[in-house]
């Protein structure tokens, strides 16, 4: 990391009293935006003989605004050492051209000696700078990273699991100019003066009846929010009756919530919602107002909503979760319920719930999709596996693009 400094020639001093003379500064910043992912692989000796090239990859992680994946390559990357090494590497996973950074690649000892063994940018003088990965798919790493005739009785395998971690730093530069001020601005507030314009009631001019419970709002602000409730209460096929208005086909606590997230852009305490610590109360308060969302086209709500459900994925839950998320296209929470379903150890007891009865009732379609997953997790064993193009010597580019694909 480097701070170069420019500066503009400076005006010889003026003879006169002028006023106008001035110098200015800017500074140039060149630093590494850091980050590091832990990938751990189990089951190490049935990963052994799957061939020379092939590889398992780890999840995509994000660092520096791009996205990086681990590869492991059990029998070696190059034919040439015939299968005498493990290989390690890290690829660039997203779309990015000439991206700089260091790196960093681990194989962690699990005896407690921390006698690692480590492979690292980090911490020395570079004669050449950062590494430069010219696009997606581009590799950094090592062919030979260790022997695989030592690594079966090393203390780096332990109960069959190998344990990887890498550090990756983005070098990213920008320009600073002189500050000519200093205020701190808090963040905004404007959600609490909404929510306690909730709680008050003070000003509501509207009321809402939901399975027999009274609900006071405030119209301007129902309208601003949604477009539904814009066109419910202002639009020129708006409710006869504005004052008390019917909302079937939903439970009270689901509409109480559906109001503080329109006052307080928030979700609220689920657990206090529902007067419960049970984790599958609060999935199924996240399922309803997920619902509940797409209905009054609440489409920051809806995503919050997805993210809660993605994060609370259970045995019991996840065949409701895939046919809501079936139901209301949220396409990223669909692949999450595929991709937990279809491992072994889940599936069988995921098909005895009477959620996923409900699945196949409502949803048949998934089941088709559904199969196709649990079709491509029995291929490949949970490993992306496939060859690439040889490069050269350690540390060297990879000419082959391809990266492990993402379930969308």
């Amino acid at each position: 990391m480097g701070t170069i400094s420019f500066h503009g020639e400076l005006p010889k001093p003026s003879t006169s009293s002028s006023p106008t003379s001035s110098s200015t500064s800017s500074t140039s910043r060149t630093e590494t935006v850091n980050g590091s992912h832990e990938f751990k692989i189990k089951g190490y000796s049935l990963a052994k003989g799957m061939g020379v090239g092939k590889y398992m990859a780890s999840d995509a992680f994000m660092v520096g605004g791009y996205e990086w994946a681990i590869y492991f390559y059990p029998d070696g990357k190059s034919a040439e050492d015939n299968a005498t090494y493990v290989s390690l590497f890290i690829a660039l996973a997203s779309e990015g051209t000439d991206v700089r950074a260091l790196f960093e690649l681990t194989l962690l000892d699990q005896s407690g000696k921390d006698r690692h063994k480590v492979h690292s940018h980090f911490g020395r003088m570079l004669e050449s700078g950062p590494y430069t990965l010219k696009y997606r798919g581009s590799m950094w790493g090592y062919k030979r990273f260790f022997k695989r005739t030592l690594l079966g009785t090393s203390d780096y395998l332990k109960d069959d699991c190998l344990s990887i971690r890498c550090c990756v730093g983005v070098v990213k530069s920008h320009t600073e100019g002189p500050k000519i001020y200093s205020i701190t601005v808090p963040p905004s507030d404007i959600g609490q003066h909404f929510g306690k314009l909730l709680e008050s009631g003070k000003g509501a001019d509207v009321k809402f009846e939901v399975d027999g419970e009274i609900f006071d709002a405030h119209k301007l602000v129902l309208a601003a929010r949604s477009p539904v409730f814009r066109a419910q209460l202002f639009g020129p096929l708006k409710d006869q009756n504005t004052q008390s208005i019917r909302v079937e086909d939903m439970e009270a606590p689901v509409f109480k919530a559906l109001l503080h997230f329109i006052y307080w852009d928030a979700l609220p305490d689920m657990e206090e919602l529902m007067g419960s610590t049970s984790k599958w109360a609060s999935t199924l308060v996240a399922q309803h107002l997920l619902a509940a969302a797409d209905r009054y086209a609440l489409e920051r709500m809806r995503l919050l909503c997805e993210a809660k459900l993605c994060e609370g994925v259970t045995i019991n839950t996840v065949a409701t979760t895939l046919a809501l998320a079936e139901q209301h296209n949220c396409l990223h929470l669909k692949g999450v319920c595929l991709k937990f379903i279809a491992l072994p150890e889940n599936l069988k007891a995921v098909m005895q719930t009477d959620g996923f009865e409900y699945l196949k009732e409502s949803c048949p379609g998934v089941l088709t999709e559904l199969l196709q997953y649990v079709a491509k997790i029995g291929e490949h064993s949970v490993i992306s596996c496939g060859y690439r193009k040889e490069g050269s010597l350690d540390g060297s580019d990879v000419n082959g693009r391809r990266v492990k694909p993402r379930l969308q």
